[in-house]
């Protein structure tokens, strides 16, 4: 397993698409970088604003392991600590 690199990106926001009601640009510490995040937002909709599968990664939330079933239901808020290791595959 690896940690993947989480670029913080400027001005970027999570669920442009379909914003939460009263959704609002926010900061998220991902692997110990603040980033920027349309928040709230899902596990789910944060990883593949940051091109990650989401199923090809491993996911702590303040401090409490995140099953991959959970990612579309667990919302993430402004402060939120997350810590996302990258599953590789290999021998």
């Amino acid at each position: 397993m690896s940690n993947p690199k989480i670029p913080a990106k400027q001005g970027a926001t999570v669920g442009q698409s379909a914003p939460a009601s009263g959704a609002r640009n926010g900061t998220v510490v991902a692997n110990g970088k603040e980033v920027v995040a349309r928040v709230p937002c899902s596990v789910e909709e944060f990883l593949v604003e940051y091109g990650l599968l989401p199923r090809s990664v491993v996911v702590e939330h303040n401090g409490e392991a995140v099953a991959p079933s959970e990612f579309t239901e667990r919302r993430l808020q402004a402060g939120d600590r997350l810590e996302i290791v990258k599953i590789v595959a290999g021998g």
